[in-house]
């Protein structure tokens, strides 16, 4: 079984069922600034979808293995980024928000390290 290619379309589809529960259910339930939020973590969260997904089908091709790092850290970001705004935004509760920044820096830390392979 390929467990990254099984992420990716957990992440792709959980993204775009994101996407549409804040297209067409959220607008009369929040304010426009909290569907602004709720915009932002589907995006972020459908991008690194696609990432985790390229990764899950080139990574070891070309004869440079990136391990599973990048997708760990894409797929933590994620959960960590993503759902603790999509959590905010749903109950109002700003804890949830203050962990937004780790997801963030997991995400900037797995570009970085992709970066790093691709110099070694």
């Amino acid at each position: 079984m390929n467990h990254a290619l099984v992420v990716a379309g957990f992440l792709g589809a959980t993204g775009v069922a994101a996407g549409a529960f804040g297209a067409h259910a959220l607008e009369a339930l929040v304010t426009p600034a909290q569907l602004d939020i709720w915009a932002t973590a589907a995006q972020y969260h459908l991008i690194h979808a696609v990432a985790v997904l390229i990764l899950a089908l080139t990574a070891n091709t070309g004869g440079m293995s990136l391990g599973p790092w990048p997708i760990i850290g894409f797929t933590g970001g994620v959960v960590l980024f993503s759902f603790s705004l999509y959590a905010y935004v749903l109950t109002g509760i700003a804890m949830f928000a203050m962990v937004t920044p780790l997801g963030g820096t997991l995400l900037i830390v797995s570009w970085l390290l992709l970066i790093y392979r691709g110099f070694r």
